[in-house]
């Protein structure tokens, strides 16, 4: 009950960082850093995207950073994903 307490606060168990400013400005804000270069790194290798010019009367395409952090299952921390 409390997890989902805690969900429904935008909280997780882990308290992973619910923004990117968070992520950044947190005690592991150099291994969010990395996880968020990582997820670069994979789509830009993936060609998830491609740069052009926004034509005239389009709006952009929004997106939020979502920080998780990973446990094996033993429940020791794995990795930090973003």
């Amino acid at each position: 009950m409390v997890y989902l307490q805690e969900l429904e606060n935008g909280l997780s168990i882990d308290n992973d960082p619910i923004s990117f400013l968070e992520a950044i400005n947190g005690d592991n804000s150099d291994k969010w850093l990395d996880a968020i270069k990582d997820e670069f790194k994979s789509m830009a290798h993936n060609y998830v995207w491609d740069l052009v010019k926004l034509p005239e009367g389009c709006k952009r395409v929004g997106c939020k950073w979502v920080f998780k952090t990973k446990h094996d299952s033993q429940g020791n921390i794995e990795r930090y994903k973003a």
